[in-house]
């Protein structure tokens, strides 16, 4: 079983090694498929939590007293451009799709107040960068030769129906007129 630093995370670093008893996390997606598995560095690419700030706090909402007392919502954030566990090109469309949850240091925030357990929502806030970070990169298929003939033949088509349309209400005009010669 891997250890967190126990220093930085305090008396989570035993919780967190029960619930993810591995240190690194993969992206694991399906549409992920298409990015290399080794960065930069050649390792293996995955979420190191060690170098997630993680942190606790009230959550908002009804609920009592019991929302008054407990620190349920969890906020993860990570500096974007140094985290090199992520590949540059993944890093710099990071950058591009999710600027509106970056703050003035550069990091990427992510929160949670889903549930009433930390856990489920530190699991939901690694959950939410797993999925922003596949999204970022995931690179669309080429579109093969047999896709590129229907999208031009479907082009054709509907240029000419346009310009059946566009004859059609032109004799219908040519047919109102009147001459007064």
């Amino acid at each position: 079983m891997i250890m967190f630093p126990v220093r930085q995370l305090g008396h989570r670093a035993l919780v967190l090694n029960r619930a993810y008893p591995f240190q690194c996390f993969p992206y694991g997606n399906s549409r992920s498929d298409n990015y290399s598995e080794q960065d930069d560095q050649s390792g293996p690419v995955g979420i190191p939590v060690d170098r997630l700030k993680i942190r606790y706090s009230r959550s908002s909402g009804p609920g009592g007293q019991h929302v008054n007392k407990v620190n349920s919502k969890a906020e993860v954030r990570f500096h974007v451009q140094t985290a090199d566990w992520i590949p540059a090109e993944v890093r710099s469309e990071l950058l591009l799709r999710y600027k509106t949850r970056m703050n003035k240091a550069g990091e990427l925030v992510v929160t949670s107040e889903v549930s009433r357990s930390q856990h489920r929502n530190l699991d939901e806030c690694l959950q939410k960068i797993r999925h922003m970070i596949s999204e970022a990169s995931y690179t669309p298929p080429e579109p093969s030769e047999e896709d590129l003939a229907l999208r031009a033949q479907r082009l054709e088509k509907r240029n000419q129906e346009r310009l059946k349309r566009k004859k059609l209400l032109s004799t219908l005009k040519q047919s109102r007129r009147v001459d007064f010669d």
